[in-house]
């Protein structure tokens, strides 16, 4: 769960430092406080798009911190992409940092328990952490696709509709390729036939790798051989053939210096070193000798390097290539030219073609099978919670319209309907939910799904917007229920929510005055019992508080 968030210098906060405990949390405050930027800045923090307007006025960076504080064993998969990541827990593996900072020149960077992160890693360890449910949230509803991922997920079925999309992809390919196989046969041909040209002239030329390096420094050899010739007899001539060579002047100096050593001790270490440059004189002599021996003057040989030299370099202008390039442009000719008998085998392409659809088909009516089993179950589960959302004897249905061939989605279209009075005939959400009855099945079907979520923290930015009273008491109820095996956290105008929550945080906004600047600062204070009474009366009676509305503040409290 989310045990403390800190930031600095983040839109209109200075320094913030807010803890939070289990269970279900509630934000209040007044239009324009700030309860809006404690999500932005949890929602940095969790991976989303920075921009350097956060940054608060006058401030070279803002800086956002999270800390959570995990159970292993209820989150092995995160544990494992943590540790697969390169991101050891911390604490004896149940606390976990992630850390948001954002610069004024548009950058921002992102750390995982101290290590630099990316920011789709920041994402998807969020993912795992926190779901937001934002104010909007139920605008979605109205959206094929994603009533179709929200009965997917709420059924555990995401991997499996991964798959089926993956495999219609496949399918869609085979049929293209069998497509272009048949209206391209002319083209094709062309391509062929060049192809065909092309591989004849490689493969009697038969270029090898490494044969280009290979020819060059035999070339270089055999065009300079009577120069080497002479060059390294005159070298040997030099060291020990010729009077005065260097092999008779270090003799002589290595005589004159062994005699002058019996008189100063010091000078036979000189001695040695020249005997040792006699060795190494008389080794280069040897081994040049050796060389002049193996060494001849070959013009036949080089007559037939240089042919093959010409036909090589001829060969790379004609086809556009590197030299070196041509044993490779030989492999690929020869694949292309298998890729084009491939593609032009109709029958393998229409085989091909069946294989891939009845892979689709038989996991797309796999996620069909579940998918019909769970719509009802989640049908069912939202109707009774709309009960007490002030639509009683309304009911919502999820029904799967087939289609003719499928889609990447599978073989059904998604669509939840709904009848929001006893006897109405269920019709698609669009056309028939208010606006406020649209946020309360919204509501509904969050707490739902919310209820077999594995993320252990959720969050709810005025959900509740829209409604009141007694359906803004079982709003409250049923977050305070959600809260008994998650930790919730609600923004609210409410006070029939509010009075549920197990924590009470305010978001106030006050002018803080120097003598250079005016600054407005947003700050959050946990409220105690007496200060909840305050606020909630606030929250019922507006800015003019009385003992009515402080009365009815603490009746509000004493039922939960």
């Amino acid at each position: 769960m989310l045990q403390t968030l800190i930031l600095r210098d983040f839109v209109i906060v200075d320094q913030l430092e807010l803890d939070f405990a289990a269970g279900f949390t509630v934000l209040t405050g007044e239009t324009g406080a700030g309860k809006s930027i404690l999500l932005d800045a949890l929602s940095l923090v969790l991976g989303e798009r920075a921009d350097s307007s956060q940054i608060r006025e006058g401030c070279k960076r803002g800086e956002i911190s999270a800390f959570f504080r995990l159970e292993p064993q209820l989150q092995p998969s995160l544990q494992n992409w943590l540790e697969e990541q390169g991101f050891p827990l911390e604490d004896n593996g149940e606390s976990l940092i992630l850390k948001r900072i954002i610069e004024t020149n548009g950058r921002s960077r992102a750390f995982i328990n101290g290590s630099v992160a990316t920011l789709i890693q920041l994402r998807q360890a969020g993912d795992q952490l926190v779901d937001i449910h934002g104010q909007h949230a139920h605008q979605l509803l109205l959206k094929g696709g994603a009533q179709r991922d929200l009965l997917d997920h709420h059924a555990g079925l995401s991997a499996l509709a991964k798959n089926v999309a993956e495999h219609f992809r496949l399918w869609n390919d085979s049929r293209r390729r069998l497509a272009q196989a048949e209206n391209a046969g002319q083209d094709m041909q062309r391509e062929r036939e060049r192809l065909t040209w092309q591989l004849e002239e490689l493969q009697a030329l038969s270029p090898q790798e490494g044969e280009w390096l290979t020819i060059q420094s035999d070339h270089a050899r055999l065009a300079n051989a009577a120069k080497i010739i002479s060059g390294c007899q005159a070298v040997i001539d030099g060291l020990s053939e010729v009077e005065n060579s260097v092999a008779s002047v270090l003799s002589k100096s290595s005589v004159e210096i062994q005699a002058l050593s019996t008189h100063d001790s010091k000078l036979a270490e000189i001695g040695t070193t020249l005997e040792a440059a006699q060795i190494q004189i008389d080794e280069a002599v040897h081994s040049l000798t050796r060389y002049l021996q193996k060494i001849e003057l070959d013009p036949e040989r080089l007559e037939e390097t240089e042919a093959r030299m010409q036909a090589l370099h001829g060969a790379a202008r004609k086809f556009k290539v590197l030299t070196e390039q041509l044993p490779q442009l030989l492999i690929e000719t020869e694949d292309g030219l298998a890729t084009l008998a491939a593609a032009q085998n109709i029958d393998l392409l229409k085989k091909q073609v069946a294989t891939a659809k009845a892979d689709f088909m038989k996991l797309a009516q796999q996620l069909s099978q579940q998918r019909l089993s769970m719509a009802k179950q989640l049908g069912q589960e939202v109707t009774a919670a709309m009960q007490g959302l002030s639509m009683a004897g309304g009911q919502l249905q999820i029904s799967l319209l087939p289609l003719a061939e499928g889609n990447a989605g599978g073989l059904e279209q998604i669509e939840f309907l709904v009848a929001a009075h006893p006897g109405a005939t269920p019709r698609p959400l669009a056309k028939v939910a208010s606006g406020g009855e649209l946020a309360r099945i919204s509501l509904a079907i969050s707490v739902i799904t919310s209820q077999a979520a594995f993320t252990p923290t959720l969050i709810f930015d005025e959900v509740d917007a829209g409604i009141g009273g007694a359906v803004a008491e079982t709003v409250g109820r049923l977050l305070r229920q959600l809260g008994e095996s998650h930790q919730i956290l609600c923004v609210t105008h409410l006070p029939q929510v509010a009075a549920q929550g197990n924590q009470h945080l305010k978001v106030s906004k006050a002018v803080s005055k120097t003598p250079d600047q005016e600054k407005t600062l947003s700050h959050v204070s946990p409220l105690n019992r007496t200060e909840r009474v305050e606020e909630i009366a606030r929250m019922l009676g507006g800015s003019t508080l009385t003992e009515t509305t402080r009365r009815h503040a603490r009746e509000l409290l004493e039922q939960h």
